[in-house]
């Protein structure tokens, strides 16, 4: 089964058109053109580089501007969620819904197809028909030939995922061009107006203080060791340090931000109180600290052991906990409704993706760890060439031009082996036009380049593992037959 390539993005625009075309009423909605044209962003994102990624966005900006004309203005995001839950949830169900009201139709206007009525109408074309080119396959060999190589497509496990993949394409395709679900949906449940259990004023207040100390010490310990670079105490390296704390700090920041939607709501008795409300903006102060300390214990830790796409994406998610909690702190001091609150995180995080869904965070992980390895500046981290051998084609300009680079003939040659197998399979995919990509073809279009200014090495012949190293040839160990065993002594013998 060959990966998806650009033609995954000119499906969606020809998807995005025809709903356009059947579905005429979203055209004239502002909030339909607005995420029509998102849609249309992100299928071009798609015809430069598919993914998963893009492909649920576009899915996601579709079914927002088929909606949008069912919607009224204003409605809160978390509406929008509920809506678009319900939408694809019953879209699975559409077409069965589609043809037994086209069955009922019909028997009300009596034009009902019986079984027994379409075998009559079927039988003698199809037994006549095959008869037919029966014969004229015996008497004709080039039929005989052609109805020779007609087979069956073998049910494996390939066969089962296009017949999967279409059919759930069908659907979703069905569902866009025939919306349902236009009742109006229930309000979810929530704490306004509830007592929260320990949520008194002194009790929130004592925790307040309490939370202050705690994060004050873990604060002071980041910006003694990390931000001003004292000594660490014996038996502990800066980046165990490092490592150890950057994702629980994460979950202590989310905690925090959680504990002040849930005990301080914008209009409630305890968030009016000065003294609170001083107690909040500091602690969330500090929390953005702790945030930031996070990266740059990611950064220290990158540092010492390289950049992979996972890091990159754990620090967008610390910079969205950030962001979280500064609207946390922003809604409690205007008096933000809760709704506000949502819009704003579902725009940020919205806007997020959608750019993560166009950059190759693989390529820019492997670009820092090329410029930034030990055996280049001797100063970074050791470059593992498994792991930008792992990125699919990511990494192939930062090989070529790490190979054009690297002094060391035996790092040369390993790296040329594995740029050679990386360059290999990214030509045998583009080779495919089902497969062929628009970065990957201007990839290769960079390494032309760089290979027309400096002549590309050709590795030494040789198997190759994946950090680039000659694999050693098997040595046949040799059989030794088992000594023959005399046949035991009869009673003949004996005697």
């Amino acid at each position: 089964m060959h990966r998806p390539g650009a033609t995954l993005g000119f499906f969606a625009l020809v998807w995005l058109a025809a709903s356009a075309l059947f579905r005429k009423g979203w055209v004239r909605d502002r909030r339909g053109l607005a995420a029509a044209g998102a849609a249309a962003a992100l299928a071009m994102v798609m015809i430069d580089r598919p993914g998963l990624l893009a492909w649920v966005l576009f899915g996601l900006a579709l079914m927002i501007a088929v909606q949008s004309v069912r919607v009224r203005d204003g409605e809160e995001a978390w509406r929008w969620a509920q809506r678009l839950v319900v939408y694809a949830v019953v879209a699975v169900a559409g077409p069965w819904i589609d043809l037994f009201r086209l069955n009922r139709n019909s028997r009300k206007r009596g034009r009902t197809l019986k079984l027994s009525g379409a075998v009559r109408l079927l039988l003698l074309p199809v037994v006549g028909g095959a008869v037919f080119l029966g014969l004229f396959a015996s008497a004709n060999p080039l039929i005989g030939e052609l109805l020779s190589r007609l087979r069956l497509p073998p049910l494996t496990g390939d066969t089962v995922a296009r017949v999967t993949f279409w059919l759930a394409t069908l659907i979703a395709i069905w569902g866009v061009l025939r919306p349902r679900w236009r009742r109006r949906l229930i309000a979810l449940p929530s704490l306004q107006g509830r007592a929260v259990p320990g949520g008194a004023a002194a009790s929130v207040t004592l925790s307040l203080v309490v939370f202050n100390l705690l994060f004050a010490v873990q604060n002071g310990l980041d910006l003694a060791f990390l931000w001003s670079g004292a000594p660490l105490p014996e038996g502990v390296s800066l980046a165990e340090y490092a490592h150890r704390g950057a994702y629980p700090l994460i979950v202590t920041a989310l905690l925090a931000g959680l504990f002040v939607l849930v005990f301080l709501r914008p209009g409630s008795e305890t968030a009016a109180r000065p003294l609170v409300r001083g107690l909040v903006m500091l602690w969330v102060g500090q929390n953005l600290l702790l945030v930031a300390s996070s990266l740059l214990r990611t950064a220290d830790y990158i540092e010492v052991y390289s950049l992979t796409r996972f890091r990159i994406a754990a620090m967008i998610w610390m910079v969205l906990v950030g962001v979280g909690l500064a609207l946390i702190c922003w809604r409690l001091l205007t008096n933000k409704s809760a709704d506000w609150l949502i819009n704003a995180n579902v725009v940020a995080a919205l806007l997020v993706l959608t750019i993560v869904s166009a950059v190759d965070l693989g390529a820019v992980a492997a670009s820092w760890n090329v410029r930034h390895a030990r055996e280049i500046d001797g100063q970074g981290a050791q470059l593992d060439l498994c792991y930008l051998d792992s990125l699919n084609g990511a990494a192939l300009v930062s090989l070529v031009e790490l190979e054009q680079r690297a002094a060391d003939p035996v790092l040369k040659d390993r790296v040329a082996a594995v740029r050679a197998r990386q360059m290999a399979t990214m030509q045998a995919h583009q080779a495919d036009w089902r497969a062929w990509r628009w970065r990957d073809a201007r990839r290769l279009e960079r390494v032309a380049r760089l290979a027309a200014s400096q002549p590309l090495t050709t590795p030494v012949p040789g198997r190759r593992d994946c950090d680039g190293w000659i694999m050693p040839a098997a040595v046949a160990v040799p059989t030794i037959a088992p000594a023959p065993v005399a046949p035991p002594l009869t009673s003949e013998a004996g005697a």
